[in-house]
């Protein structure tokens, strides 16, 4: 498919109602409102064409942004690529979600992930924490800097709650990450899950809430599911 051919399409699948929605969650225009169910969906069809997918991202459509997220593959991206990625990424959808993903599984992971986590841009520190957190839960333990996660579980345990908005979010979803996929160090992130305790995050006109993270960490141990690896964190 060409890049206009899919950006028709894309406006053919989308919604008033789900656009009205993302906008509520901070989206910017131009979007159509696309579920992400149906991004998926039209990834079969676009399959792992990286031009195209380079294409949809460089359009500033959030949907079509997504979708390149969703239909690249993260092996072929380059530093300066996923930088540019980051950079143009304008809302949370896009930095903890697409980018963060994409980075995770590239060969450039940690080095982003520790640059952008410190950076003083909060879309681009909410990033790092993302990328990081993700990169975790798909990368064996054994192959983990576990002295440096454990460090960043200490920075979330003394800064979370004076973290910025969106960073103190992706702080407490690191912990609850580490604590899921990284058995050596699960102890330490529910130790520190229950200091930080409940975490405040601004979500606007949504319903979303933000998880207690001690509480998600002794479910995920009751179902016996503390170390076991996802296949891929793209989603």
């Amino acid at each position: 498919m060409t890049l206009e051919e899919v950006m028709e399409h894309l406006a053919q699948l989308g919604s008033e109602q789900t656009k009205k929605t993302f906008l509520r969650h901070g989206a910017r225009e131009p979007l159509y409102g696309v579920k992400v169910g149906d991004l998926k969906k039209l990834v079969k069809v676009v399959k792992k064409d990286r031009e195209l997918a380079l294409a949809l991202y460089a359009s500033g459509n959030t949907d079509a942004m997504y979708l390149a997220g969703l239909s690249i593959d993260p092996k072929t991206m380059t530093k300066a690529e996923l930088q540019l990625w980051a950079g143009q990424a304008n809302w949370y959808m896009l930095t903890e979600y697409t980018v963060a993903g994409v980075a995770a599984e590239s060969s450039s992971a940690l080095e982003l992930a520790r640059e952008w986590l410190q950076s003083p841009n909060e879309l681009l520190a909410t990033c790092g924490w993302s990328t990081y957190a993700n990169y975790i839960s798909v990368t064996p333990d054994e192959k983990l800097d576990l002295h440096e996660i454990a460090s960043l579980l200490e920075q979330a345990r003394t800064t979370i709650h004076t973290e910025r908005n969106r960073v103190r979010y992706t702080m407490n979803s690191f912990v609850i990450i580490v604590g899921t996929y990284c058995e050596p160090l699960s102890k330490l992130a529910l130790e520190v899950a229950a200091e930080i305790g409940g975490v405040q995050v601004a979500v606007g006109q949504t319903a979303c809430k933000v998880p207690l993270a001690s509480a998600y960490l002794h479910k995920v141990e009751a179902m016996g599911r503390i170390g076991k690896k996802k296949k891929t964190c793209i989603c």
